[in-house]
């Protein structure tokens, strides 16, 4: 599979603040994400971890009365400021993976082919096919579905769902997968699964995920993000920040000793 992330294509968050009916939720976010890595952003419950997600493709707009400040910049564009058009393709290049899986209520097949007939891509049948098979292979499903593409969606096992989301998110060829709590809604074996393939296939794509499980971020994680109370506390390399942190609260998150 051959990376989508260019030379010039990157994630920033510039003095990002985000209120809600006027409650400050995210205070003044600065970050960079590494290219092809998988960043974890870590925290308590109710910190503005997801909050933090959602923004980074602007789905966090269908929320009433949410106000921002600052800027999400991909590849120099500031996605809080893209007019429509142009936000269109900025969330094709950013894909999201829920935390429950939300297959679309059609076939197997129509899962992938739906968001490239969205984007106008792939307009010949066989291109489309070539493509319904490059990701449900990509994400392993390929071999336990290929007999029954036309049958839907919704009765594939919870893990399979998730892969066929991912697979889906991929097809339309995106620079940045966004994964929220992608896992915790699923079994032992399934959450290995994706972990596994997050891991495969960051060499091409930039992987940014929240999880609550901090042995997941520790097992496949390279930059970690620790946010408490809507701030970012530390972020840094993940072995030094879970081995050496450098902030009292990430410490004490870290060992379980918040009081």
């Amino acid at each position: 599979m051959t990376s989508n992330t260019t030379s010039d294509d990157s994630m920033t968050v510039k003095d990002f603040c985000l209120s809600i009916e006027g409650q400050p939720i995210l205070k003044n976010i600065n970050l960079t994400f590494p290219k092809n890595k998988i960043t974890c952003i870590i925290g308590p419950s109710g910190c503005g971890k997801s909050t933090l997600l959602k923004s980074l493709n602007r789905l966090i707009d269908t929320v009433d009365d949410v106000k921002t400040s600052g800027g999400i910049y991909i590849g120099g564009q500031n996605l809080l400021t893209a007019k429509e058009a142009e936000l269109i393709d900025l969330r094709r290049r950013v894909g999201l993976i829920p935390q429950r899986p939300c297959p679309l209520p059609m076939s197997i097949y129509e899962n992938i082919a739906y968001g490239c007939r969205i984007h106008g891509m792939h307009k010949r049948r066989r291109e489309m096919h070539e493509t319904v098979e490059k990701y449900l292979t990509a994400v392993g499903l390929w071999d336990e579905v290929k007999d029954r593409l036309h049958k839907s969606a919704t009765k594939l096992s919870i893990g399979q769902q998730q892969r066929l989301c991912l697979a889906r998110s991929l097809a339309v060829q995106p620079d940045f997968i966004l994964a929220d709590e992608a896992t915790s809604a699923l079994d032992p074996i399934s959450s290995k699964t994706i972990e596994e393939l997050f891991v495969k296939l960051k060499d091409d794509y930039t992987i940014i995920m929240v999880t609550h499980t901090l042995p997941q971020a520790q097992r496949i994680a390279d930059h970690v993000v620790f946010v408490y109370l809507g701030e970012v506390i530390e972020q840094g390399n993940a072995s030094s920040l879970f081995s050496t942190p450098e902030h009292d609260l990430t410490r004490k998150y870290l060992t379980g000793s918040f009081s």
